[in-house]
């Protein structure tokens, strides 16, 4: 377990991601999945009001919805750490100040909960004073139905913006940062945020770890996978996604651990870095996941995977 910035927040190595959960996973399978994870020590699980609006049928939601029918059949609210987002949904977009008082209220109803731990911001609005939604956010801080708040998607320039405005105006500030970063994602965290995020004392819960699914190894020259995602995975493979595979299957073989764990291991290892996020539609491939949680890698292992990636 390892705390997420300067917080209270103790949280699992791996952030189960929930994307999955009530779109490619009905409610049978995502419980199965959370059950496996919090059995085996996980207490940490990410989502967003918009998950899964994009699918045919759905509205916005159904990730919480999920999670809320399972914590509730399961009474084990208090062991969580739940993180979900507010600003993409169709519906309650932007963040206004009303929108996300809105919006807050129905994830927590969603979510069968009266506190939400770490509360994003899912994507910047600019059309919006950063004074009020950073105003809106503190209010829902004070009053205890928000503990902590993070940013998503949004430029380091905005973000640094936000923290100033925050601590001018004596306001609640973001404690975690989640952006895309991975082995194959590299030039727009490094050389943008990881200087800003380790000056301010940020958290880094990276999204899109497995780059969509790539770094699991099933994405390969002739293999053909059936995933909703296999079109922007296999968009890696090219040169460097093939020198990356390489350098993760023979770090792999050494430690005997799928390919995936020693994806997330290397990402674990990176300054701020404190919870990679991945999602899971079944045990199966939560299972390979799950080693990342006590996978050490040694410094030439972790250099070997770098240069692949550079």
């Amino acid at each position: 377990m390892t705390n997420i910035g300067s917080t209270d927040l103790d949280v699992f190595p791996l952030n189960l991601g929930g994307n999955v959960f009530g779109w490619t996973a009905d409610q049978a399978n995502s419980e199965a999945v959370l059950d496996a994870y919090t059995e085996s020590g996980g207490n940490f699980i990410d989502t967003a009001d918009v998950y899964s609006q994009w699918a045919p049928g759905h509205v916005g939601g159904e990730s919480e919805t999920v999670i809320g029918k399972w914590m509730a059949a399961r009474g084990n609210r208090d062991r969580l750490v739940i993180a979900t987002k507010v600003g993409a949904m169709e519906g309650f977009t932007g963040l206004s100040a009303v929108n996300v008082e809105r919006a807050a209220e129905q994830s927590l109803k969603r979510l069968g909960t009266d506190h939400i731990d770490l509360y994003y911001a899912h994507r910047d609005d600019t059309s919006v004073p950063l004074e009020e939604t950073l105003a809106a956010f503190d209010s829902l801080v004070r009053k205890g139905k928000v503990r902590y708040l993070g940013a998503s998607n949004l430029s380091a320039e905005r973000l640094a913006e936000s923290l100033a405005v925050s601590d001018r105006e004596g306001l609640a500030r973001y404690v975690a940062l989640q952006p895309n970063y991975s082995l194959v994602a590299r030039a727009e965290y490094e050389p943008e945020y990881a200087e800003l995020v380790a000056r301010e004392g940020l958290a880094v819960l990276p999204y899109w770890s497995l780059a969509s699914g790539f770094l699991t190894g099933k994405y390969r020259d002739g293999a053909t996978v059936d995933s909703a995602r296999a079109g922007r995975a296999s968009r890696h493979l090219d040169d460097r996604g093939r020198r990356v595979l390489a350098a993760l299957d023979a770090v792999a073989a050494a430690h005997s651990v799928p390919v995936a764990a020693v994806a997330l291991a290397w990402l674990a290892a990176q300054p701020g870095v404190v919870a990679p996020i991945a999602s899971a539609r079944t045990v199966e491939q939560l299972a390979d996941l799950l080693p990342m949680a006590t996978l050490e890698l040694g410094e030439d292992e972790l250099a070997a995977l770098t240069a692949a990636s550079g």
